[in-house]
């Protein structure tokens, strides 16, 4: 018997990216936050939230990942700390379905935050858009028997797709790009249950 599960449009979603001083979770901060909602499946762009984060300490930011995000320690020095952005994150995240591109780098990097400042994750239903990428790819192995690998970059997926290019590395802009893609392979998908999209 199949588990309940609501209709993926009754559910609210918060598109989420992160901007960070490079890629180790371990050690490596947050430096800016992007999020989006989705609600009765429209993204809602008048409720986004978006902010810096300041590190720790200037040193904190690792220089090659300034090549991609262009964050440097003065645009982020005066930002809010990571514990101020956490609390929004949080109220955000309770409100339904956390919805990220790669979730293994996103959601590592909150929980990592979110233990750094004694907080609860609060451990939100997560739907990854890499997943879905993935699922669709499955799916059409039925119609073409040797499909290729599924393109699992942002803006290459989204561009397969007919999705607009947007600049990337801005976390409010990712985040939006995140929730469009979401939408077209919810379509693609036929899914109708969040189920289906987990």
């Amino acid at each position: 018997m199949l588990f309940s599960s609501p209709p993926w449009d009754s559910v609210v979603y918060w598109a989420l990216d992160l901007e960070t001083g490079g890629l180790d979770v371990r050690q490596d901060p947050i430096l800016a936050v992007g999020m989006v909602p989705l609600r009765q499946g429209i993204i809602r762009l008048g409720e986004s939230y978006a902010t810096l984060v300041r590190p720790p300490r200037p040193e904190a930011i690792n220089p090659s990942s300034i090549q991609a995000h262009q964050l440097v320690w003065g645009e982020v020095r005066e930002a809010p700390s990571v514990l101020d952005v956490l609390q929004a994150i949080d109220g955000r995240l309770r409100e339904g379905v956390l919805l990220v591109h790669e979730a293994r780098i996103d959601v590592g990097f909150l929980k990592k935050a979110y233990a750094g400042c004694g907080l609860r994750w609060p451990a939100p239903p997560v739907v990854d858009t890499v997943d879905l990428l993935w699922k669709a790819a499955r799916m059409a192995h039925f119609t073409d028997p040797s499909p290729a690998e599924p393109t699992l970059n942002l803006a290459a997926a989204r561009a397969e797709l007919g999705l607009p290019a947007y600049p990337a590395h801005d976390a409010l802009t990712d985040a939006v790009s995140a929730a469009e893609l979401f939408l077209v392979l919810r379509r693609k998908l036929g899914a109708k249950k969040l189920r289906e999209l987990r």
